[in-house]
């Protein structure tokens, strides 16, 4: 299986990322990066795109992949809709309508969060845009389209950005509500899982997250 993946500089990214790379179903994982990741490993690749909205320059480098992984993110806090919105919900529709146009066989899979709107019309800005994201992602004509929405996430072992903060609080959340969090290596494996066999639904929650990464 030859995959694409973003967002392997940031937390969820990296996570799924190091699960890809000790999967033997994985044979080459071309990572899309803003800036450089100093990462070596056999089966791996780099591929430099400044600004996802200009994704089609680079059509030909993402020829020939059975999925992507799109972990790329940002989180809300201080931003207005109209910033949000381009970073969010512009260059993942960008990315993923170029994939569509080049690899329609692919399997297109998006990292959102839980508590995402469906419904593009609650009162939280970032839930309602993603919610537009994942509504939009499913009308694309790939071979199979998942939206996956983990809570707190665990990071994987050998893992270098995770916050202290962030581990401390998960862990805590863990004890108290082991149902609200994931281990990187889930949804990592989910992920592969999801390309591999599919899944009954398009959107996955908390609980999809953890059965489908079992097989």
């Amino acid at each position: 299986m030859k995959i694409i993946l973003t967002g392997a500089t940031g937390m969820a990214g990296q996570g799924v990322l190091l699960e890809c790379l000790q999967n033997n179903t994985i044979t080459e994982i071309l990572m899309v990066n803003r800036k450089h990741l100093d990462i070596v490993h056999p089966k791996l690749k780099e591929l430099l795109v400044p600004d996802f909205l200009k994704i089609e320059e680079f059509s030909n480098s993402l020829k020939g992949y059975d999925a992507c992984f799109f972990c790329a993110g940002i989180s809300s806090l201080g931003m207005n809709e109209e910033k949000y919105t381009v970073i969010t919900y512009n260059t993942t529709m960008q990315f993923a309508k170029t994939l569509a146009a080049i690899n329609p066989a692919m399997v297109f899979n998006y990292i959102t969060g839980t508590s995402t709107d469906s419904t593009e019309k609650g009162k939280t800005m970032w839930a309602r845009v993603k919610g537009k994201t994942e509504n939009d992602l499913m009308k694309l004509p790939f071979k199979g389209q998942y939206n996956f929405r983990p809570g707190g996430m665990s990071p994987v072992k050998g893992q270098k950005n995770a916050k202290m903060l962030y581990v401390i609080i998960v862990s805590i959340i863990r004890v108290f509500s082991p149902e609200s969090v994931i281990s990187l290596n889930e949804l990592g494996q989910a992920m592969i899982n999801a390309v591999r066999n599919g899944y009954a639904k398009q959107v996955l929650e908390i609980s999809d997250i953890k059965k489908l990464a079992k097989g």
